[in-house]
């Protein structure tokens, strides 16, 4: 499925696009998903806005549709992953984006494996698309930074040296400028603690000829896999005439471990609670929760 140069290239640079990957039956299974996910939001979704743009952001969808959850174990996204580390991978969690038609919120620049409880060198993103995506609203990514053996702070959450009168005012100043959080219930982005001790992520896109920054035109049926590590966006300014809708699947190695983060963001899975999970322990102690998927899930 993957030539050698294909390998070579995503452990070089942390990311790649691979084109023709998914068939019109798997890209049509994961735009039933993700419009039955948007359409019956929970309490999991939420909405990030700034001035007249916003981004709806759900949690876990495949959690609540079984379509998603068909694409995630047997569609050929898996077998890539797998064939990229040469070893069976688990599905860890996914995310739904969904930025509407018109002109496109920017997501700036981030790094994944700060907002999660786990860490190692063979965790993968697998971000697909039902909709064509050009260049200038597509991923970007900054070459080489999975490497940098550095992990950066969330660009959310709450200061923890910082009063609670002093946080609500900043909430309020953000509003002011149309930047604002529509939480679901059970989740929202600024209920998280910001761990301070990590350091900020450099400026790059108001320094973005210091960096050597990829992305690509996107065509359904494409796969764009980038490592947890690396540093990546989707900042251009743009106008889209359709929504553009995205699904992010996050894999999982057999060197995962999980790590109690000080400023975890995004939660775990309901169902690891019960397991009381501890720093060290591998993705493969809770099989049940996270499963293998691909071919190779019986290797």
């Amino acid at each position: 499925m993957l030539s050698e140069e294909e390998i070579e290239a995503f452990h070089r640079d942390g990311a790649i696009q691979i084109k023709n990957a998914l068939d019109k039956e798997w890209l049509q299974l994961l735009a039933v998903g993700l419009d039955e996910c948007f359409n019956q939001p929970d309490g999991m979704s939420s909405e990030l806005v700034m001035q007249e743009m916003q981004i709806r952001v759900d949690q876990f969808p495949a959690s609540r549709s079984e379509n998603l959850q068909k694409f995630i174990c047997e569609s050929p996204t898996g077998d890539l992953v797998a064939a990229m580390l040469g070893a069976p991978v688990r599905f860890y969690m996914d995310q739904m984006f969904v930025k509407p038609a018109g002109e496109l919120m920017a997501t700036a620049w981030h790094q994944d494996t700060c907002y999660y409880n786990v860490e190692g060198d063979d965790l993968i993103r697998a971000w697909i698309s039902p909709d064509p995506v050009p260049r200038e609203a597509s991923l970007e990514v900054v070459r080489g930074s999975h490497n940098w053996n550095v992990t950066y702070r969330p660009l959310v959450g709450r200061d923890p040296e910082m009063a609670e009168e002093v946080h609500k005012l900043n909430l309020e100043k953000a509003r002011e400028y149309g930047m604002y959080e529509r939480s679901g219930k059970d989740f929202a982005y600024n209920d998280a603690l910001l761990d301070t001790s990590l350091p900020e992520i450099p400026d790059i896109e108001n320094n973005r000829k210091s960096f050597d920054i990829i992305g690509w035109d996107y065509e359904p049926g494409d796969v764009i896999l980038f490592h947890g590590d690396i540093i990546h966006a989707a900042c251009n300014e743009t106008v889209l005439s359709y929504p553009r809708r995205a699904h992010a699947i996050m894999y999982a190695g057999p060197n995962v471990r999980y790590v109690k983060r000080f400023g975890q963001v995004i939660p775990d899975p309901k169902a690891l609670a019960f397991f009381n999970p501890q720093t060290g322990q591998r993705l493969s102690e809770f099989g049940d929760i996270f499963p293998l998927v691909g071919s190779k899930k019986r290797s």
